[in-house]
């Protein structure tokens, strides 16, 4: 009882083949994702760990005015964002990476649309419902 059906005619050195392997079979066994080095690990640990420590030093420290601060909080927060971005997902201007970092911009825009109309609907009904 064979259950496999082969053709008597058929060479069997070349039945078995293996597929070659292309630069897209490469990229899809790894994801799609590029690799960092440990050296560009490094690198984005030290900026991060930079990017928190200098804030919240001002914060603690009350060392500046507090729109001074505030200021600095968002600018390192901004910074950080970028810094975790390139270091350690690797999102960069690479054309194989284009399609993250499409996905992303359009992950931004769909927040900052659902944010700012949440804050606009709630300032107009804070403004509509008050007790005049």
């Amino acid at each position: 009882m064979n259950h496999l059906k082969t053709d008597p005619n058929q060479n069997h050195a070349h039945a078995i083949k293996k597929p070659e392997k292309t630069i897209d079979h490469l990229s899809a066994e790894r994801g799609g994702a590029h690799q960092g080095s440990l050296k560009s690990y490094v690198v984005g640990f030290i900026l991060s760990v930079m990017l928190t420590v200098i804030p919240f030093m001002m914060v603690m420290n009350q060392s500046a005015s507090r729109t001074v601060i505030l200021a600095t909080v968002i600018a390192t927060a901004v910074v950080q964002i970028i810094v975790h971005l390139v270091y350690f997902l690797h999102m960069n201007g690479a054309s194989e990476e284009r399609w993250n970092l499409v996905a992303f911009i359009f992950t931004v825009i769909i927040i900052a649309i659902v944010l700012v109309g949440s804050l606009w609907i709630m300032h107009h009904l804070n403004i509509n419902m008050m007790i005049q």
